[in-house]
């Protein structure tokens, strides 16, 4: 199997390398092939932009659908591994995330309390994705979740610095204030393409261990009911972390439009791939 071809690439994470993220990787790799091979043996016209428009009566064209340069699809799909806590032996529990920035303002999908989910982004429906369909094999083998399957059109020209969008999904933990998976993803261009990716997954703290208690050396109080706002607690440093870390994806990747990429942790996934729109 030729991993260079779809980007599987393991990512280096703290801890043991485990049989469970090697046949992660390995299945997911599995997945992917023929969606590749797919790609590759099969000859599709570019996608098209809609040319200007012109406005009834006075001769002038629009803006709207016109052809931009270094316009692209971008696509992600992030993965839950169905897997029991104590299968893992990355022993994540003592190391603390940074807290979540207050001054994202870009949301990929965040979930609330309620699971009303917000976006800052106009996305496209799941079933228009390149990755859908593996997205649904994965899903339907019952060996995982699928937490977000979306993308959108956007330009990403030479020099582009993107701003980081803000990722919370997944289950609610209630004691915690916040998503299971959350973090970041931030997609920047200088010669190439390059992706970002600084997601925790988070569970609950054990039994004995419930907030108000020493936790890595900082407090857990006070609890999500006493806040004015839920996202107190994940900005302010004296209540992080209200939860157990349980892995997490720190890496930046370079990206080349058509293939499809997949960075990993022993539990969650995320799959990118990138679609040049021609003009």
């Amino acid at each position: 199997m030729n991993n260079r071809n779809i980007g599987a690439k393991p990512l280096r994470t703290p801890g043991k390398l485990l049989l469970g993220k090697s046949i992660f990787i390995f299945v997911v790799t599995l997945t992917l092939s023929p969606l590749v091979s797919a790609q590759e043996s099969s000859e599709q016209p570019p996608e098209q932009i809609p040319a200007l428009e012109q406005q009834p009566g006075n001769g002038e064209e629009t803006e709207r659908d016109a052809p931009r340069e270094d316009y692209y699809r971008a696509e992600f799909v992030i993965l839950e591994r169905r897997v029991e806590a104590d299968d893992i032996n990355e022993r994540m529990a003592s190391r603390i995330p940074e807290p979540p920035n207050p001054d994202v303002t870009e949301i990929l999908r965040a979930m609330d309390r309620s699971g009303a989910a917000e976006t800052t982004l106009e996305l496209v429906p799941r079933s228009e994705l390149h990755l859908n369909s593996a997205a649904n094999r994965l899903e339907n083998s019952g060996k995982y979740r699928v937490l977000l399957a979306t993308g959108w059109y956007q330009s990403f020209p030479p020099d582009f610095e993107g701003e980081p969008l803000r990722v919370a999904i997944g289950d609610w933990l209630a004691d915690a204030g916040h998503r299971e998976v959350d973090g970041q993803i931030t997609i920047d261009r200088q010669r190439y393409l390059h992706v970002g990716v600084r997601l925790n997954h988070w569970q609950p703290l054990p039994e004995g261990e419930r907030p108000g208690q020493l936790i890595g050396g900082l407090t857990t109080d006070p609890a999500p009911e006493t806040l004015e706002q839920p996202d107190q607690a994940l900005i302010s440093g004296v209540n992080w972390p209200r939860a157990e870390l349980v892995t997490w994806i720190r890496e930046t990747r370079r990206m080349r439009s058509e293939e499809v990429h997949f960075l990993d942790s022993p539990t969650i996934g995320v799959m990118i791939f990138f679609k040049k729109i021609e003009e």
